[in-house]
C-alpha cells in the first residue's frame, strides 16, 4: 500500500488522477489523504469521484471513503479488464479528465476497449477534447498505443451536456521518443465553437486573430454548436508542426468580449511560439506518465520544454512513487530537458 500526501505541491485533482492512473497500472493499493487541500473547496468533486469508480469498474477494485467531499480515500485495484465502458460525469466535470484515469491501463492490455464519457468536453479547468485528440493521442501513438478519440458533442461549463468516444486497441509494444524540436509548421487552424449564443461573437473572434496574424482565410473556421443544453463559446488555435502539434484555448464567459476572448488565446499561441520549444506546459504535464510508463519498461523518453508548471514538478513526484524511473530536469537558460529512464 502506498500513502499519498495530496496537499503535497500543486495540491489539486491531478495527484488523484494520476495516483489512480498508476494504481491501476501496477496493481498498487493506493491511499490519499489531504485530497485537494491547496483548493478552496478541498475534498472530492463530482469528476473526481467519476474518475474513482471509473477506475474501480475497469478492475473490480475495492473503494473506501471516495464520496463528494471525502479528504481521504483507499484505492485496491483488481485485474484490469477490456470492455465497452460508458462514464457519465454530471454537469460540466472533465470527460478527458476521467478518460485518462483509464486510458493507461487499459492501453496495456491485450483486448481492445471502448470508452464513452459524458459531461464537459470545454471546460476552462481541464484540457479540452480538441487537445486530447489532436496534441495527446497523436504523440501516445508515437509511444506505441493505438487510441483514437472522436464523435465529440461539445458540451460547456457550466452546463456540460457534451460526450466523446474513445477506442483503445489493446496493448503494443512501447517505443522511446524523444522531442527535441518542433520541425517544419505543416498546419494552423483557429476554430471558434458557439453555442446558444449569437454566431457574430465567433464571426469577431476570427476576424481580430486574422487581423493580428495575417493568416489566410482557410485557416479559420467557426461553427454554431447544436445540441448544447447551455451556453458556451470557445476559440482555439492548433498549431501542427512537423513533430507535435499545440493547441491553445480561451474561454468566452457573461461580459466578457469576444475581442478579449481572441487576444487571450492568440497571447497563448504567440508565447509559445517565442519559448522555441516543441512542448508547451499543458503537454509538458500530459506526457510524464505516458513516458513514464515506457521509462519503466527500458524505453527511455525525453522532452524539451519551458520552466516547469507546479503541476508538472508534482507529477513527477507521484510517478516517482509508484514506478522505478528516473525523472531528470536540465536546465538550459529558459528552457528544460525533461529525461525519464529506468532505474
Amino acid at each position: 500500500m502506498i500513502t499519498i500526501d495530496g496537499s503535497k505541491g500543486e495540491g489539486g485533482g491531478q495527484v488523484v488522477r494520476s495516483s489512480l492512473a498508476l494504481s491501476l497500472m501496477t496493481g498498487t493499493p493506493v491511499t490519499i489523504d489531504n485530497v485537494r487541500a491547496g483548493r478552496k473547496k478541498p475534498g472530492l468533486l463530482r469528476q473526481h469521484t467519476t474518475a474513482v469508480h471509473a477506475a474501480a469498474e475497469i478492475s473490480d477494485a475495492r473503494i473506501e471513503g471516495a464520496e463528494i467531499g471525502s479528504k481521504r480515500f483507499v484505492f485496491e485495484p483488481g485485474e484490469v479488464k477490456a470492455g465497452e465502458y460508458r462514464f457519465s460525469v454530471g454537469s460540466a466535470g472533465s470527460t478527458t479528465l476521467v478518460f485518462q484515469t483509464v486510458l493507461p491501463a487499459l492501453m496495456l492490455i491485450e483486448s481492445v476497449s471502448t470508452v464513452e464519457v459524458h459531461g464537459g468536453t470545454h471546460n476552462p479547468f481541464a484540457p479540452p477534447f480538441d487537445f486530447l485528440a489532436n496534441a495527446y493521442l497523436p504523440l501516445l501513438r508515437k509511444l506505441g498505443p493505438v487510441v483514437e478519440a472522436g464523435e465529440c458533442q461539445p458540451g460547456f461549463y457550466p452546463m456540460g451536456g457534451g460526450s466523446f468516444r474513445a477506442r483503445i486497441s489493446g496493448r503494443q509494444p512501447l517505443q522511446p521518443l524523444a522531442l527535441a524540436e518542433r520541425g517544419k509548421l505543416v498546419r494552423r487552424q483557429v476554430r471558434a465553437l458557439v453555442a446558444n449564443l449569437p454566431k457574430h461573437i465567433g464571426e469577431r473572434e476570427c476576424k481580430l486573430i486574422a487581423r493580428k496574424t495575417g493568416w489566410d482565410a482557410k485557416s479559420f473556421s467557426y461553427e454554431e454548436v447544436k445540441g448544447s443544453p447551455g451556453p458556451g463559446n470557445v476559440v482555439m488555435i492548433e498549431l501542427e508542426f512537423e513533430q507535435v502539434t499545440e493547441l491553445f484555448i480561451a474561454f468566452g464567459e457573461v461580459g466578457k468580449k469576444a475581442e478579449r476572448v481572441a487576444n487571450e488565446v492568440l497571447k497563448a499561441a504567440q508565447k509559445y511560439l517565442a519559448m522555441d520549444v516543441p512542448v508547451g506546459s499543458y503537454l509538458a504535464d500530459q506526457l510524464l506518465l505516458p513516458m513514464g510508463i515506457a521509462a519503466s519498461q527500458g524505453q527511455p523518453c525525453e522532452y524539451r520544454t519551458g520552466p516547469l508548471t507546479q503541476h508538472t514538478r508534482t507529477h513527477i513526484d507521484v510517478l516517482k512513487r509508484f514506478l522505478d524511473v528516473s525523472i531528470d530536469v536540465a536546465q538550459d537558460g529558459d528552457t528544460r530537458t525533461v529525461r525519464l529512464r529506468q532505474n
